[in-house]
């Protein structure tokens, strides 16, 4: 289902795509894309493509907070706001890298340093979505966008993100179907979780 979904998306999208990779090549310069090393299992690893939305730098590591908030360009605030950053992520599907809901896959280092976490999320394939992105994504950035420094932002993110989200993901892998799969894209799509995936589905 997977790959019958990613395929009609590429047919649908790719002048999009193409459209807002010309856009940040000609106002934003090269790369266009920007890749990150994610864990698809605790021992294997991966690179997830987005759109870039930052200003480069020579050394970039952790999760963004409000100490990255002026690196980000014109062209990804706006790609950020409406998550299109992520369709690259398209091609991550088409390899099998990811599926379109699990859990959001993390940085080796979040793995490496709560290994015994990670272990029992990544038991599922990762995703472009799921229950922990829709539910708690606007939270994490309100607090993540709080914090001034590196430092506040690692920490706040250990001690606060990564328990309530992993405590989401393993909720929803205990009792996943294709059709509740299915609810979370479309609650993706119209970002509304609510009306269309409810806790009490779960209990």
């Amino acid at each position: 289902m997977d790959l019958g979904w990613v395929l009609l998306l590429l047919v649908v999208l790719w002048p999009l795509l193409i459209g807002i990779a010309l856009l940040i090549l000609i106002r934003e310069g090269r790369p266009v894309l920007y890749v990150s090393e994610r864990m698809k299992t605790p021992e294997i690893g991966f690179a997830l493509l987005k759109f870039r939305t930052m200003t480069n730098v020579e050394v970039d590591s952790g999760v963004s907070g409000g100490d990255k908030t002026d690196r980000i360009t014109k062209t990804g605030r706006f790609l950020r706001r409406y998550r299109l950053d992520e369709l690259p992520q398209l091609l991550n599907i088409l390899k099998g890298d990811i599926s379109f809901v699990g859990p959001r896959p993390p940085l080796r280092r979040y793995v490496e340093r709560f290994p015994d976490v990670y272990r029992e999320v990544l038991k599922d394939r990762p995703g472009v979505t799921g229950l922990a992105t829709l539910i708690y994504h606007r939270t994490e950035e309100r607090l993540l966008s709080e914090c001034k420094t590196a430092e506040d932002t690692e920490a706040v993110y250990e001690r606060c993100c990564i328990p309530r989200k992993a405590q989401l993901d393993i909720l929803y892998a205990q009792s996943r179907t294709l059709c509740s799969d299915q609810r979370l894209t479309v609650a993706t799509v119209f970002r509304r979780v609510k009306p269309v995936f409810r806790a009490r589905d779960h209990q």
